[in-house]
């Protein structure tokens, strides 16, 4: 390939709505092109990255017995009605009728589909166990698109789905899928992603891993623990909190505290301590609006995953008027409406003497005891873990909240989808039972955008050797120098036959538009060709991250080149685990 040729333009100005630097390198190298709202079409060099990374992908797949299948963008809604999901998703699915009136849904998952494909299938334990999975677009109407190809509404996906005769069987399985899903990354180039324990959400199941790459610009909260090696999401992060040093008591007294809405104010008004004093964040349940209040300690925050996990569906927050229930601004659990659903955080067991609202205007008590002035008080986790928190796996005050991007997770489904589905087989005794299900998903272009993101200078994306566009890319100044292009083409040539991939410019520009347009692309190997080196009957060959820089005759070039890409190859293979 030709830079004169290449289908994408490249251009130095950074575009005024990309907020992170791998968005704005993408779209200024010709990699991709906004066309809507969270929706991009990828240029040549872009498809050439993915297209690396799903080879990637397919080769581990079918190293642990996976079967490459194809399932239909375009479902019909009674597929997701038999699973339930058609009612209890969210507006991120996208429903729609065609023109004979017909419910459809366009994918965003594709559980219920899996279990479609193979219930006639796999009728006889014999069938078991398996794995399908796919390379798919996919469609999931997000509510907040950002940062380019990280977190878009249209995008592919490569899921894949296992089934099983024995929870025993799918632990060795998810095991597996856990090997090679790590494979992937370190040969993809980024050893650094982490997994961490995550919450399963609308995809169901009880045991739930994310792969996250750790980076500032990360949408993702990831909880890590200093002394051990818990790692979890902020979601799923279990919050132990210790009172100790705040149990003694005292009577419970109503106080005016007039304008005094706020917690900062509350606390400032009666010279107390936050950290003695409770919180109400009130929500309303999508289906009805009705109330749920939960209450933390005045210094944490309300996990709104965790608080819908509790509940069982979906919540917003809420809007509270004079005609309602509860008193905005003086709400508190001694006192509270029963009309409302309550919730009271594990950050508050174990203070004696709790400062909080008394669901009167005006007024909030003192001397708070909920295990004395309540009766049996249920305290459920619905906070968030703080920096330097407790560990809950090491009981260490350890904790450090760090960024990322999920670039990958797997689950544990059980039997939400083939018992919801009625799917069934056979066993040896001639009994019947249902499938337990694993799911493992990989989004392909936030994948090649997140390792622009953590392999980028100010110039451009480093390209790991791996998924690059292009190995090599050759540099001919002075194209209009006879000798040097002839040199210039001879190599080009002489690469191709040796089925090293090279992008070769030989426009007739200034060096450091050439060299600019070169950084954009991003790869790993750049030979350039010039008068100058020719006078020594040399060329230069360096490396995209300038690590490598050195001189070397014309008829060594090819060597040189094919010895530096053993290498970097090499690099990457050293970083991948063999399975256990």
């Amino acid at each position: 390939m030709k830079v004169a040729n290449l289908v994408g333009q490249r251009f130095k100005e950074k575009p005024s709505d990309c907020v992170i630097d791998s968005h704005a390198l993408m779209v200024r190298g010709g990699f991709m092109k906004y066309v809507g709202n969270g929706i991009y079409s990828e240029f040549p060099a872009l498809r050439r990255v993915t297209a690396k990374i799903e080879n990637i992908i397919r080769k581990e797949m079918d190293a642990i017995d996976g079967q490459e299948v194809l399932f239909p963008v375009v479902m019909p809604a009674s597929l997701w009605e038999e699973s339930g999901r058609y009612k209890s998703v969210g507006s991120e699915l996208v429903r729609f009728k065609d023109r004979n009136g017909s419910k459809h849904v366009l994918g965003m998952t594709h559980e219920e589909a899996a279990v479609h494909l193979v219930r006639e299938y796999a009728q006889s334990y014999t069938k078991y166990p398996f794995m399908i999975y796919q390379v798919q677009r996919k469609f999931r109407d997000e509510a907040r698109p950002r940062a380019g190809m990280i977190r878009v509404r249209e995008f592919t996906m490569k899921d894949a789905y296992s089934f099983h005769t024995s929870q025993e069987d799918l632990d060795k399985y998810y095991d597996v899928c856990f090997q090679a899903y790590n494979r992937i990354f370190q040969k993809v180039g980024v050893p650094e992603v982490v997994t961490v324990q995550s919450d399963s959400g609308m995809m169901g199941g009880s045991v739930s891993h994310e792969y996250m790459l750790l980076t500032p610009i990360g949408e993702d909260s990831i909880v890590i623990c200093n002394e051990c090696d818990y790692r979890s999401n902020m979601e799923a992060a279990k919050n132990e909190v210790d009172n100790s040093g705040a149990c003694d008591s005292a009577e419970l007294l109503c106080i005016e505290t007039p304008n005094c809405k706020t917690i900062d104010d509350v606390c400032a008004f009666l010279k107390s301590d936050v950290k003695t004093s409770c919180k109400a964040v009130v929500y309303q349940k999508n289906a009805d609006d009705k109330f749920v209040v939960a209450f933390v300690r005045g210094d944490y925050e309300v996990n709104e995953t965790k608080l819908r996990n509790l509940v069982g569906e979906e919540v917003h927050t809420a809007e509270i008027t004079e005609e309602d229930c509860l008193v905005a601004g003086y709400i508190g659990p001694y006192g509270i409406s029963d009309e409302a659903e309550v919730y009271i955080d594990v950050s508050l067991k174990g203070i004696g003497s709790i400062v909080a609202g008394a669901n009167k205007e005006g007024y909030h008590y003192t001397g708070l005891n909920l295990e004395r002035d309540l009766v049996n008080v249920n305290y459920v986790d619905i906070s968030k873990i703080k920096e330097n928190g407790i560990c809950p796996c090491c009981g260490k005050s350890a904790i450090t909240i760090k960024r990322g991007i999920e670039v990958g997770n797997i689950f544990q489904l059980g039997t939400k989808y083939t018992e919801s589905m009625n799917m069934q087989y056979t066993d040896e005794n001639g009994e019947s039972h249902y499938p337990i299900m694993g799911c493992y998903g990989i989004g392909v272009g936030r994948l090649a955008a997140s390792v622009c993101e953590v392999h980028h200078d100010e110039y451009g994306p480093i390209w790991p050797i791996s998924i690059a566009p292009w190995e090599v890319q050759i540099c001919c100044l002075r194209a209009d120098d006879e000798e040097t292009k002839k040199v210039a083409d001879s190599l080009y040539k002489d690469l191709k036959n040796n089925n090293i991939e090279a992008i070769y410019d030989d426009r007739e520009i200034r060096p450091g538009a050439m060299f600019s347009d070169a950084d954009l692309i991003g790869a790993p190997i750049r030979v350039t060709v010039s008068p100058r080196n020719l006078k020594e009957s040399s060329v230069e060959i360096t490396t995209r991250d300038k690590s490598v820089k050195t001189i070397v005759p014309i008829e060594e070039a090819v060597k040189s080149v094919q010895n530096l890409r053993l290498k970097l190859f090499a690099d990457i293979a050293a970083n991948v685990e063999d399975y256990k």
